[in-house]
């Protein structure tokens, strides 16, 4: 299946409130085409907000959202979330559909014909490492680590240009999480496409990501490599959030890799 041209995301002064809490300050970002952008940060820090505002969930007090060249409001909601794969933890999945009608409900939904869902799906079970049986049985009868996949899967079938991923792996053990990290590393260097992923963990981050951007109550307090953060932090906030994670120069040590 060919991949549609690639787009960009930006944010151009998008507020967001809830009552009142600020969950984002006014925040400008660019992620470019065919790149990684990791946004980390603790809970409550406006990471999820963020893609959720990119994903047409909740709209902005204040600002603009574009992918590629179209601003993101009512009237172009549903075109722009059709040519963006959007992932969860545990992958989000209808428990009362099999992992196949999971995967195939957006393309069905567009009135795709049963050879090229068949074809796509194909496609995916090649990239995502699924065994065909398993796409009968139901979410509950999955593993996490298998519900995952699925949720990839289903993010990909139309082979959007974007892909949107809230803590995918967050909810894993250590050693699934371990390899589906590789395995994710590898689908984007395959497919490149432009992803904005959250996550709580900065070797995650520094793994997956081209470029980090760390948030604190709302506002992102620096954005770079793995390195700038180390070595120069902009916020004495984030030296103290990567030390709580893990000693520094095993993450010096990953990110080199």
């Amino acid at each position: 299946m060919e991949t549609e041209q690639a787009v960009g995301i930006a944010l151009r002064g998008v507020r967001k409130r809830f009552g009142d809490t600020t969950a984002l300050e006014a925040t400008d970002l660019e992620v470019p085409p065919h790149r990684c952008l990791a946004l980390i940060g603790p809970s409550g820090c406006g990471k999820s907000t963020l893609l959720r505002l990119v994903i047409g969930l909740i709209g902005p007090d204040e600002g603009e959202i574009h992918v590629g060249p179209t601003r993101m409001e009512p009237v172009a909601r549903r075109a722009l979330r059709l040519r963006m794969g959007y992932v969860i933890q545990e992958g989000g999945l209808f428990p009362h559909l099999t992992a196949r009608e999971n995967v195939s409900l957006v393309a069905r939904d567009l009135r795709w014909d049963e050879s090229r869902i068949s074809t796509r799906i194909g496609e995916l079970l090649a990239l995502t490492g699924i065994e065909p049986p398993l796409l009968d049985r139901y979410p509950a009868q999955l593993s996490g680590g298998q519900r995952q996949r699925v949720g990839l899967m289903r993010a990909l079938m139309l082979d959007p240009g974007v892909l949107l991923m809230d803590e995918p792996l967050g909810a894993l053990d250590p050693i699934i999480r371990s390899r589906l990290q590789e395995d994710l590393r590898r689908l984007f260097a395959r497919l490149r496409k432009t992803v904005l992923l959250v996550t709580h963990d900065m070797g995650e981050a520094s793994y997956l990501g081209d470029e980090i951007a760390m948030m604190r109550a709302g506002r992102i307090v620096q954005r770079g490599s793995l390195a700038d953060l180390l070595e120069r932090p902009a916020d004495p906030f984030v030296t103290e959030f990567i030390r709580a994670q893990r000693p520094l120069d095993e993450l010096g040590e990953r990110g080199t890799t």
